[in-house]
């Protein structure tokens, strides 16, 4: 979910329920003296004073969640996503803005996403490379690779990022990389191929290394919005959260059938910031050749300055 302002994931086939709880008990203390001559004296306050017992402390988990099987040979076309709710068609990018909750003004944060025609295999998966572009105040305050597939059944799937991070347009590391197949990180769905009303939540990605650990849950279908692109029918809302920054609220996704992200919310968040989408362009064949140029770019840079991403196989061109 995060920053992944972020960035997930919901045909899954098997349901585990992890919930993993310790409590801590403390143990009463009490006793009475008796003797022959008098009757047993009355307990002082302290002799029978108990330590009330600590709630159970719940080890950050989606919980129930759906873990979702993961086969290479379940992946036989994975960078033709097609998935109505979230499409990846190379050459189509997409702009969200800022807006304030309160009183609707433009705010100086604008994302653009572009889906390049690149390849990068993780884990044995081929998996199409999206670049992605944070501007903040006007200056670049991040600058990701995001690497999606989709499987046999649907469903969109999470399998890694390397996201730059900039400091006054200067980079200064790229600390939350990850991939999935290295260091215990695991790919998940990002958004599955059917709506899931009423059922676990879903497992987005783990990476226990950079402390990512992501879930959604469908809330609601049947919505309808409207936007500065006009007005959309049959949203699918959805909200994701990650365990491991229970700070940080829910980020909330509305899903256009066919176009895909059309406006993030933050819920409990006190920023009150919503995303919506102002832009969806095809590019030119010069357009998409620069997009790939600077992907291209990004990736090399990783592989020089991070060692989690180091090892990992350069982009392919088409």
């Amino acid at each position: 979910m995060k920053r992944n302002t972020r960035n997930l994931p919901l045909g899954i086939l098997a349901i585990v329920s992890l919930l993993v709880t310790s409590a801590c008990t403390g143990g009463s203390r009490g006793g009475t003296a008796t003797t022959s001559e008098a009757p047993p004296a009355s307990p002082s306050p302290a002799a029978t004073s108990t330590v009330p017992p600590k709630p159970p402390v719940a080890i950050p988990t989606c919980d129930p969640m759906v873990v979702p099987p993961f086969d290479t040979a379940n992946f036989t076309s994975p960078t033709k996503i097609d998935n109505q709710w979230m499409p990846l068609v190379p050459g189509t990018r997409i702009v969200l803005e800022g807006r304030a909750n309160q009183g609707g003004g433009v705010l100086p944060h604008r994302i653009t996403f572009t889906v390049t025609d690149l390849v990068k295999v993780i884990n044995g998966v081929p998996t199409a490379v999206s670049w992605r572009v944070d501007m903040n105040e006007g200056q670049l305050a991040a600058a990701d690779l995001e690497f999606f597939a989709q499987d046999n059944d649907g469903n969109v799937w999470n399998f890694g990022q390397y996201p730059e991070e900039y400091l006054n347009g200067k980079f200064t590391g790229a600390p939350n990389t990850w991939t999935a197949g290295v260091s215990k990180a695991e790919a998940g769905v990002q958004v599955p191929a059917q709506p899931r009303i009423g059922k676990a939540e879903v497992l987005q990605a783990s990476a226990p290394e950079v402390g990512f650990l992501d879930c959604a849950k469908d809330v609601k279908t049947g919505d309808k919005i409207c936007g500065p692109l006009g007005c959309y029918e049959n949203v699918r809302v959805a909200d994701e959260r990650s365990l491991l920054d229970p700070n940080a609220g829910i980020q909330r996704k509305l899903y256009a059938p066919g176009i895909g992200n059309v406006q993030v919310e933050a819920v409990g968040d006190p920023e009150g910031e919503t995303l919506v989408l102002v832009e969806r362009t095809t590019l030119s064949t010069q357009e998409l050749a620069t997009a790939r140029d600077e992907a291209m770019k990004l990736d090399k840079h990783g592989r020089q300055v991070q060692p989690a991403y180091r090892d990992t196989l350069a982009l392919q061109a088409p």
